[in-house]
C-alpha cells in the first residue's frame, strides 16, 4: 500500500514540479535558496500528500501547499544579505528566447513582483500562469470576489512600481 501511495506521488508531483520550480523562482533570489525551497516543498507535498482528498485538481492543491510553504519559509526568513541578483537566477534560462527588449522588461516585472508582499506575490503568480479566479480563490483560501479585488489591488501596485 505504502509503494502504491509513493509511486502515485512521485507520478503526480513528476508531472507538475513545474509548479515548485516556479513558487521558488517568485519567493527566492538565488540558486541556493531555490532549491532548498524546492526541497521543503516537496517534503512538504509528500507529508500531507495522504490528506489529499481529490475535491480540486492535484495542481491547484499543489499551488495551495507549495505556496503555503513559500509564505511561511519567507515570513520566518531575517535575511537580510541577498548573495546574487534575481535577474541572474531568471534569466540563465530564458536569455536565449527573449530579444534584449523583451529580456528587460521580464527582468523588469520579476524585481518589481519581488517588492510585493507575500499574499500579492501568489496572486500575481497564478494570474501569470492564467489560473481563473475560481482556482486562485481555492488555491488560496479566499472568495473568489475578494480574489478580483486583491488581483486589482495588486495589478495596481505593479503599475506603481513599473511606473512611478
Amino acid at each position: 500500500m505504502q509503494k502504491e501511495l509513493e509511486n502515485k506521488f512521485l507520478t503526480d508531483f513528476e508531472s507538475n514540479q513545474n509548479i515548485v520550480h516556479k513558487v521558488c523562482r517568485i519567493y527566492t533570489t538565488n540558486s541556493d535558496a531555490h532549491n532548498d525551497l524546492f526541497q521543503e516543498i516537496t517534503i512538504q507535498l509528500w507529508k500531507n500528500y495522504h490528506k489529499f482528498r481529490g475535491d480540486a485538481k492535484f495542481s491547484t492543491w499543489m499551488y495551495r501547499v507549495a505556496l503555503n510553504t513559500a509564505i511561511s519559509l519567507y515570513r520566518k526568513s531575517t535575511r537580510s544579505v541577498k548573495t546574487q541578483d534575481i535577474s541572474e537566477v531568471v534569466y540563465k534560462v530564458q536569455s536565449t528566447e527573449y530579444d534584449d527588449t523583451e529580456e528587460q522588461q521580464l527582468k523588469s516585472l520579476y524585481q518589481a513582483i519581488h517588492k510585493l508582499n507575500d499574499i500579492d506575490k501568489a496572486l500575481i503568480f497564478l494570474y501569470l500562469e492564467d489560473k481563473p479566479y475560481k482556482e486562485i480563490s481555492d488555491t488560496l483560501g479566499i472568495t473568489e470576489v475578494n480574489a478580483r479585488v486583491k488581483m486589482n489591488r495588486a495589478k495596481d501596485k505593479l503599475k506603481k512600481i513599473l511606473n512611478p
